[in-house]
């Protein structure tokens, strides 16, 4: 996990690893970069507390201002976490955020879907119940689950993964991915990008045929907080939200139709190169889906299933 400036965070997160389901010890690389709080100290005497349970090495850099980004700590995280996994056999790395907090079943979850045979895991994001949110943001966040839930079901329908199954959740971020060591190996480790390293590094594995699956089972909670430590992260996504409620203007997305062209698109692409690997990054190379559907408007018009609201 990588940390900038997380001494609050931290020992909520390491609290919950150590309260995992998993038995054994849990190895854990945290990288601190550019920090100027006291993380150091607070994993310090987490590493204390919990040493019978978590083996935790802590990393601490100081990067140049053009590397002190995302891609940058969560590179340095994942490569010591391999570094720590050595020559081991079915070796496997599991990526967080500091402002996470997993239930206990997270770590079993991961490993239970890359033993069923997936090379990585994403697991879905739920904001922490335990930070309170106005209500209005709440209903917000839950009209954007229902609009993604409605988003793999065409998938499901029109071009269904054989190794990703419906029900599925669609998300595979920095806060809860597991992958094999060897599709990390393969992928070239996480691209050094000021964002979206965590799907750049999707892509770069999916090419290099891993498969990902997204069981309902794997799941993390993460903290609604409006100012994070990344560019383009969930933070952002939740001062969006506060925004949106505030100021109840419209909430654009891409209408469903585009989505079954693109998804038709995709069926036909998978049929001529003759499977996954390169489809990822193909497709991040197409031209942006117009922003034409108003989530408003749809929910009123009674297209929100509530079975698909809030589910974890």
């Amino acid at each position: 996990m990588p940390a900038r400036n997380e001494q609050r965070r931290l020992p909520i997160l390491l609290a919950a690893l150590a309260a995992q389901d998993h038995r054994g010890p849990i190895a854990v690389a945290v990288c601190i970069n550019n920090s100027a709080d006291g993380s150091v100290e607070v994993v310090k005497q987490a590493a204390d507390r919990w040493r019978d349970r978590l083996d935790i090495r802590v990393d601490v850099d100081w990067f140049a201002p053009h590397r002190a980004h995302a891609g940058a700590a969560r590179r340095a995280a994942m490569d010591a976490g391999l570094a720590r996994l050595g020559s081991a056999p079915r070796g496997v790395l599991i990526s967080t955020d500091a402002d996470a907090r997993p239930p206990r079943t997270w770590l079993s979850a991961n490993l239970a879907a890359l033993a069923a045979g997936a090379d990585m895991v994403g697991g879905r994001l739920v904001i922490d119940e335990a930070e309170g949110l106005p209500r209005s943001m709440i209903a917000l966040q839950q009209l954007w689950d229902a609009y993604w839930a409605a988003v793999r079901a065409i998938e499901d329908d029109l071009d269904p993964s054989p190794f990703d199954p419906a029900p599925r959740h669609g998300d595979h971020t920095g806060a809860s991915l597991a992958l094999t060591a060897e599709a990390y190996r393969q992928a070239g480790g996480v691209p050094e990008l000021p964002t979206g390293e965590d799907r750049g590094l999707v892509i770069a594995a999916q090419a290099q045929g891993a498969r990902l699956v997204h069981p309902l089972s794997v799941w993390t909670r993460v903290s609604p907080r409006l100012t994070g430590r990344a560019a383009a992260g969930m933070a952002d996504h939740m001062a969006r939200l506060f925004v949106q409620a505030r100021d109840g203007d419209p909430i654009l997305a891409p209408d469903f139709r585009h989505w079954r062209r693109r998804v038709a698109w995709r069926r036909a692409q998978r049929a001529r190169v003759g499977g996954d690997p390169g489809l990822s990054r193909l497709e991040a190379q197409l031209e942006p889906m117009p922003h034409d559907l108003d989530l408003r408007s749809w929910a009123d018009c009674g297209a929100v299933d509530p079975h698909h609201v809030g589910a974890a």
